[in-house]
């Protein structure tokens, strides 16, 4: 799979998760610090992996969402990156993020190992959208091709309403 940043070729490591693919475990840390396990998730879940809350793509991105989890009962959303809990604790705060909850990778780097979505040459993940249905097989996965671009809004709030309708 060729992704790109700022349209130079970058290095994703480890195996890309695809549809049908079981959901390795992961752990990642909370904004207070908690450990958080695949285990501790549950139902129909969405992980978005972004480089960074602190740039205008992914700041938008999870605002998107954070709308949208609000219209979809039963979906829980999580924002996966490489910040460290604090900085994401103080993002959510200013952009009264409450239906998604942002985790970070930037101890285990166990998601970014667990996605395939980790990028070698940054230390930081791509952008990245994971549908994790109640089995914990992934129902969708998109790669974003350059890092700097949003996702396929659409499709992924189609695939969610399949499961949602």
């Amino acid at each position: 799979m060729a992704v790109t940043f700022l349209g130079n070729p970058i290095t994703l490591k480890g195996k890309q998760l695809a549809v049908g693919d079981k959901l390795p475990d992961f752990r990642l840390t909370a904004n207070d610090m908690s450990p958080v396990a695949k285990a501790d998730t549950k139902g129909l879940r969405v992980f978005l992996t972004v480089p960074s809350l602190d740039t205008e793509v992914c700041d938008l991105e999870v605002r998107v969402f954070n709308t949208k989890a609000a219209e979809l009962p039963g979906v829980s959303i999580y924002a996966v990156s490489m910040d460290l809990p604090f900085a994401q604790a103080r993002w959510c705060g200013a952009a009264g993020a409450k239906a998604v909850k942002t985790l970070s990778d930037f101890h285990y780097r166990s998601f970014a190992e667990a996605s395939g979505a980790y990028i070698e040459e940054l230390g930081l993940l791509t952008r990245a959208v994971f549908i994790v249905d109640a089995n914990d097989t992934v129902a969708y996965a998109e790669f974003v091709p350059e890092v700097g671009n949003p996702p396929d809004y659409d499709a992924v709030l189609a695939k969610l309403k399949e499961f949602t309708a």
